[in-house]
C-alpha cells in the first residue's frame, strides 16, 4: 500500500497492492497524483499522477493511471478506466479514455432497475428521458442549436395512416397483472415505417418512437385543419353568393308581381272598353 509513493499526498490506501505505482517509474516521471481513496486490494493500483480520485472494492480502478476526480464503487468498478476524468461507475468496469459518464451496472448482468423516490415525484416541466440500445440515456432535444436540415414535414407522416393500432397484453413474466395495453407492434411499424422504430443491441425491432408518431399526427392534424379552414371560406363565400342571390330573387318576385299587378289592370281595362263597344254597337 503506497509502497512506491514519493511525493504524492493526502492519499489514502486500504488493502493489498492499493495504490502501488503511485511512485518513480510508474508510466510517468511526474509522480504528484494526491488526495486519493483506495480501499481495497490493487485499488488504483496503477494510479500515477491521478488526483482526487475515490476507489472502492477489489481492483476498483486498477487500471487508472492519470484520471481525476473519478468514484469507482464495486468489484473491478472502474477497472476499464485508464485516463479518464469525472467519470461515477458504480458495479460496472466502465471504458477506456471515458470522461464525464456516469455507469451503473453492467450490461448483460443487470437487466431490471428499481429506483425509489420517483412514482410519487410531479415534476411540473422538464422532458422524458429515453433510452438508446446501448444503455444511454438522455432527452430528445428540439432547440436549433442541436439541429440540421430542419425542413416542414410536408407528407412525410402520411404514412401513419397506413399503421395498425392494436390491443394486447405484455407476456405474463412481464405482467402478471395482464393489464391492457394500447399502441403499436413494434415489428409491423418497422415494414412499413422503419424510421419510427427503436432497436436494441441486436437490431431487432423493440419499441416505436411514440414522440416522433405525435409529432406526425399533429402535422396530419394541421393538414386537416386547413383544409377544413379552406372548406370554411368556401362555404363562407358560397352562402354570401346565396345571400345575394335571395336578394336578387326577392327582388325579380317583386318586379313579377308588380308587372302581373299592371297586366290585371290592364285586362280590367280592356274588359270594360270591350263592354262600352258592345253598348255603342247596338
Amino acid at each position: 500500500m503506497l509502497s512506491n509513493n514519493i511525493s504524492g499526498h493526502d492519499n489514502t490506501a486500504v488493502g493489498g497492492a492499493a495504490l502501488q505505482a503511485n511512485g518513480v517509474g510508474a508510466l510517468s516521471t511526474n509522480t504528484t497524483g494526491s488526495f486519493n481513496t483506495a480501499l481495497g486490494m490493487s485499488a488504483l493500483g496503477n494510479n500515477t499522477i491521478g488526483y482526487n480520485n475515490t476507489a472502492i472494492g477489489v481492483d476498483a480502478m486498477v487500471n487508472s493511471s492519470t484520471g481525476k476526480f473519478n468514484v469507482a464503487i464495486g468489484n473491478m468498478a472502474g477497472s476499464g478506466l485508464t485516463t479518464g476524468s469525472y467519470n461515477v461507475d458504480i458495479g460496472s468496469p466502465g471504458m477506456a479514455g471515458e470522461s464525464n459518464t456516469i455507469r451503473i451496472g453492467t450490461t448483460g448482468t443487470h437487466r431490471t432497475m428499481v429506483m425509489a423516490g420517483i412514482t410519487d415525484a410531479t415534476i411540473p416541466e422538464g422532458a422524458a428521458v429515453v433510452i438508446n440500445r446501448h444503455g444511454r440515456m438522455g432527452v430528445r432535444t428540439s432547440s436549433l442549436r442541436f439541429n440540421e436540415a430542419v425542413k416542414p414535414m410536408a407528407n412525410a407522416s402520411e404514412v401513419l395512416l397506413s399503421l395498425q393500432p392494436m390491443t394486447f397484453r405484455y407476456k405474463k413474466e412481464l405482467d402478471p397483472d395482464a393489464i391492457p395495453q394500447f399502441g403499436l407492434v413494434a415489428e409491423q411499424v418497422a415494414e412499413i415505417a422503419p424510421d419510427l422504430v427503436a432497436r436494441d443491441d441486436e437490431g431487432k425491432a423493440y419499441t416505436v418512437r411514440y414522440e416522433a408518431v405525435n409529432a406526425m399526427l399533429l402535422n396530419e392534424f394541421l393538414k386537416e385543419h386547413r383544409k377544413v379552414e379552406q372548406l370554411n371560406e368556401t362555404v363562407s363565400m358560397l352562402q354570401k353568393d346565396l345571400a345575394q342571390q335571395r336578394i336578387e330573387f326577392v327582388s325579380m318576385v317583386a318586379e313579377q308581381q308588380k308587372l302581373q299587378g299592371s297586366l290585371a289592370t290592364f285586362e280590367q281595362q280592356a274588359a270594360q272598353i270591350q263592354k262600352v263597344s258592345v253598348v255603342n254597337n247596338k
